[in-house]
């Protein structure tokens, strides 16, 4: 029989404060943000798999979120395929993208990848943008089905419930994630990125296992594309590109990177800190950046490396 440690007691207690939230708020926008973090803790567990844990920087998470978005949009207006289809088959089409660029991307290093992955986004971006018998352009499109029919057992249209579904998907994502960095390949992706030339002197193939990360971490892109899709029922360029991209890696870094937890709190903390700073105005994107940069500076290991250490002193004050 398993024993439940510490952690896993965290993890329980943090899953039933998800399922009880939508109980506790009372204003419906911040149901609405709780949705959308949820979106981007599935996007940032992915980032935090190639860039937390193999050690590689992508700056093309929205992008493949935008891949996703217009994929499940497509599937369903031109070819009438169910919903439920089409959420499934956006990671995969997403992926095959990835495929296509992450082999030459990941023969360069450090600051080169960023920069490849960069301009990724910057073409994805403006495909989106100007293929317009397609995407519709900056018009965007409209009319994406909700999950579910006209005889469905929920109503999709209700926000409570769509919470719930996303975080379902959130979760089990996050569990797949944790699955995949305690397996054999999730060691070697840390291996890599703390000395990838010993991995490379040892014969493993470490490109293999770079571009697992990167297509996985573009088809949890993918997927939480597609959720977004469907939740808003309408998509357009705007809300896939570069800053977007620099959300997910900030996400990551303020969260803590290279560690499960991270990602969850860091979404849910690039999407609230925008809003609460609306009272500035003007000055609210200079003091979103402020904060995200001092973060960064002061708390190099995020949120989740500051509260490992508080709890280590408590700790060690108790022994």
């Amino acid at each position: 029989m398993m024993k439940l440690t510490g952690k896993h007691t965290l993890w329980l207690s943090a899953l039933v404060g998800f399922v009880l939230l939508p109980q506790l708020i009372s204003v419906k926008y911040y149901l609405h943000l709780a949705i959308l973090s949820l979106c981007w803790v599935i996007a940032a567990q992915g980032q935090n798999l190639i860039q937390g844990y193999t050690g590689y920087v992508s700056i093309v998470q929205a992008g493949f979120m935008g891949i996703g978005a217009y994929s499940t949009a497509l599937m369903g207006l031109h070819y009438d395929l169910p919903v439920w289809l089409t959420i499934l088959l956006a990671p995969f089409v997403t992926a095959i993208f990835a495929l296509i660029t992450g082999y030459p991307s990941l023969r360069v290093k450090g600051h080169y990848f960023a920069v490849v992955t960069l301009a990724f986004n910057l073409v994805i971006f403006i495909v989106l943008m100007n293929w317009h018998d397609l995407t519709q352009g900056e018009a965007g499109i409209t009319g994406i089905a909700k999950p579910g029919g006209k005889d469905s057992l929920f109503n999709w249209r209700d926000r409570e419930t769509y919470y719930y579904f996303v975080l379902i998907i959130a979760t089990l994502m996050t569990g797949l994630a944790a699955l995949i960095v305690h397996s054999r390949v999730g060691q070697n992706l840390i291996a890599i990125r703390q000395n990838e030339d010993l991995v490379g002197a040892l014969g493993i193939a470490a490109w293999k296992y770079k571009l697992f990360a990167f297509v996985t971490s573009a088809m949890y892109a993918g997927l939480a594309g597609a959720v977004y899709a469907h939740y808003q029922s309408f998509i357009n360029p705007e809300i896939f590109g570069v800053a977007q991209s620099l959300d997910a890696i900030l996400a990551v870094i303020v969260g803590g990177s290279g560690t499960i937890a991270g990602p969850v709190i860091g979404a849910f903390f690039v999407v609230f800190l925008p809003e609460y700073l609306r009272f500035a105005d003007g000055f609210r994107l200079i003091l979103y950046g402020l904060v995200l940069v001092l973060a960064t500076i002061f708390m190099p290991r995020g949120i989740v490396g500051v509260a490992s250490d508080f709890w280590a002193r408590i700790k060690g004050r108790q022994t």
